[in-house]
């Protein structure tokens, strides 16, 4: 009897289609966990910790990559050594909720490069922006400046964030 194997999508293009990914064992797990503690880490050292050839780390990571399930691997910057110490977290309420206004807004505040996070959600609000910035002053200028002047805004709510006592933490999988 013939095995049959999945065949692995272009290397080129991320699959949308849900029977084309992989389901992650064991092993791809550990290496998604490994590196979202460390992505500095080397092949090596990964392959070491989940327990598998350095080639077989490599092509599984690879694998990983193409399929969308590792995004990126970026440096955390630490925000107050770059002047970005203050994070406020901005409510924001559309003046009509209609799919073409929230393209709109939507495409216009993925050019504020501050924001972090913008997040569309149930409730009192529409959307939820993270902000980081120098100070109070900093902020007071980018919120007269640019964010109520974003387009279809009809409220903003400020939060000033005291202490970050979570932030960004791994996913637990």
């Amino acid at each position: 009897m013939q095995k049959v194997r999945k065949k692995v999508p272009d290397k080129t293009k991320l699959s949308k289609d849900p029977s084309d990914l992989i389901e992650l064992d064991r092993v791809d797990r550990r290496i998604l966990q490994h590196l979202q503690r460390d992505g500095r880490a080397s092949n090596a050292d990964i392959a070491k910790a989940v327990h598998v050839s350095p080639a077989t780390c490599h092509r599984r990571t690879q694998r990983l990559f193409e399929q969308g399930y590792i995004r990126a691997v970026r440096a955390e910057i630490a925000p107050e050594r770059v002047q970005r110490g203050a994070l406020v977290i901005v409510g924001v309420v559309l003046d009509r909720s209609t799919p073409e206004s929230f393209a709109e807004f939507e495409t216009a505040v993925r050019k504020l490069r501050m924001v972090l996070d913008c997040h569309l959600v149930a409730g009192d609000f529409d959307f939820f922006l993270k902000v980081r910035v120098r100070d109070m002053a900093d902020f007071n200028r980018l919120h007269g400046e640019l964010l109520i002047a974003l387009p279809g805004v009809r409220q903003t709510r400020t939060f000033f964030v005291m202490k970050e006592v979570v932030d960004n933490a791994p996913l637990d999988f």
